[in-house]
């Protein structure tokens, strides 16, 4: 199975935007990336500031479980667009039945 890993938001202003979120959710900007806001109890999804990705969810994998994953998703209804990816691709990228891009992260 998968879960919402973190919800990507397309901003702006990174830095304008980690401020407000930070504070509206009670978040802190993680140590590795200052973009990436957790909650500090570990409850919540991670929120994924980014000034030009969309707004998508991405859902995480359990280790070993992300072609396997993606095949279940395909079979559900989703589509698997035609993508660019970079060489260290560690996601794959899915459209749901109503187009709205999401990305399936793995090992």
């Amino acid at each position: 199975m998968v879960n919402i890993g973190a919800i990507v938001l397309n901003v702006s202003d990174r830095h304008r935007a980690s401020g407000f979120w930070s504070k509206a959710l009670g978040y802190q900007p993680t140590p590795e990336n200052p973009d990436f806001l957790v909650d500090p109890a570990g409850k919540g999804v991670r929120l994924h500031l980014d000034e030009t990705d969309r707004t998508h969810l991405d859902l995480w994998a359990e280790p070993g479980q992300q072609q396997a994953e993606v095949e279940r998703l395909l079979a559900l209804g989703a589509t698997k667009p035609d993508w660019v990816y970079p060489e260290d691709a560690d996601f794959v990228v899915l459209a749901d039945p109503d187009g709205n891009l999401f990305c399936v992260i793995g090992d």
